[in-house]
């Protein structure tokens, strides 16, 4: 395979052989691949039960994973510079259309998150979240202290702001707690670090005395009721599975569990696959986290340290909030499972992160010039 392109191609092509982490990219071919399957052996019911249809969810699955992929390796073809063009451009539209989904989205489940273009429903919040990470970057390399955390915190103050408006606080969580890592490592002092988490503690606090469904996940995770929830037919189905999974489709919490196939993959994948599938699945994104902080920790440029540990701790930390969910261990955020879950946006999102991750971890990869 390292043959594929001769050494003195310089091609653009080749370039990107002989300079991308191959490894990494690796990693997320498998995990997108893992997804695959176990949409296919989780989504059936669900899909006869609200579509007719039980190959309607793979299907569409499929239909998003191709463009995924392609955006993963268009991405990772970029310079960073381009990366810090295509994140401006990105968080631009994304949050213009966050606006727009709070005033005028439709209205699922309670939430205005989304956004319909033509025959497609986006949720722009999953765009925003990797754009967010570069300009964090960007902000942090080329400004000085206090400047640079004072634009950063407006940043994604915004941002947090339309999160909470629609609202989203699972989301909400994720991009501080990645803005907290990125300025940490970015040099941000012990004192404001222990301040940023004063203040996700005061956030947390306020959204249980504002939001009554977020009240509401935390009184059912602090004492369960009787009644059989959603948590209880997870915990169930992740018992019922053993080492090695009841087999392929031969799982039965997807009959009654709605979410299945997205906030609860997890949970159908032990059943069906076993906990030892699901222990692989953890040690594959713990490898991801990793790898990229590794490359991140090689890199020659600020910029690309700083955006790369922001990307792959919110891939790491999104995983770790579902799996967190699907075992019971924090309340209930409906939050994917990344490449693994079915969702549309979130595929097509993930893509565009791990090609930035991938194209800012090339060999002797630099910001060339300020933007």
């Amino acid at each position: 395979m390292t043959n594929v392109f001769p050494r003195t191609d310089r091609s653009l092509l080749a370039t990107w052989w002989w300079t991308v982490d191959r490894v990494l990219l690796t990693g997320v071919l498998v995990l997108v691949f893992a997804g695959i399957v176990i949409v296919l052996a989780a989504s059936p019911p669900v899909g006869a039960l609200r579509h007719k249809d039980p190959h309607y969810f793979i299907v569409r699955h499929l239909v998003f994973t191709g463009p995924a992929l392609c955006l993963l390796f268009v991405c990772s073809l970029l310079a960073p510079l381009g990366v810090l063009r295509a994140a401006k451009g990105l968080a631009a539209v994304g949050i213009a259309l966050m606006v727009l989904a709070v005033l005028a989205g439709p209205e699922i489940n309670g939430a205005h998150r989304w956004v319909r273009i033509g025959e497609v429903q986006l949720q722009p919040s999953e765009f925003v979240k990797p754009a967010l990470c570069v300009l964090t970057a960007w902000l942090a390399a080329t400004r000085p202290w206090p400047q640079a955390a004072l634009a950063s915190l407006a940043l994604a103050g915004l941002v947090i702001g339309l999160l909470l408006l629609q609202p989203d606080l699972g989301m909400a969580a994720i991009v501080l707690a990645t803005l907290g890592l990125q300025l940490f490592v970015a040099g941000l002092p012990w004192l404001l670090v222990l301040g940023l988490g004063g203040l996700a503690f005061a956030g947390a606090l306020a959204a249980y005395e504002l939001f009554p469904h977020v009240a509401a996940r935390v009184d059912q995770f602090m004492a369960p009721p009787a009644e059989f929830t959603q948590i209880e037919k997870a915990l169930r189905a992740v018992a019922s599975g053993g080492l090695f999974g009841r087999g392929p489709g031969e799982g039965i919490v997807k009959f009654t569990l709605p979410d299945a196939h997205t906030d609860f993959v997890y949970a159908a994948t032990a059943e069906e696959f076993g906990i030892l599938a699901c222990l692989l699945i953890a040690g594959l994104f713990a490898f991801l986290l990793v790898r990229g902080l590794w490359r991140a920790h090689q890199a020659v440029d600020r910029f690309c340290q700083i955006a790369t540990v922001g990307l792959v701790c919110q891939l790491a930390l999104q995983a770790l909030v579902n799996m967190a969910v699907n075992l019971n261990l924090v309340p209930t955020k409906g939050m994917t499972l990344p490449f693994v879950s079915y969702g549309g946006s979130s595929m097509l999102a993930l893509g565009i992160g791990m090609g930035w991750a991938l194209a800012l971890t090339r060999a002797r990869a630099r910001l060339e010039r300020p933007a």
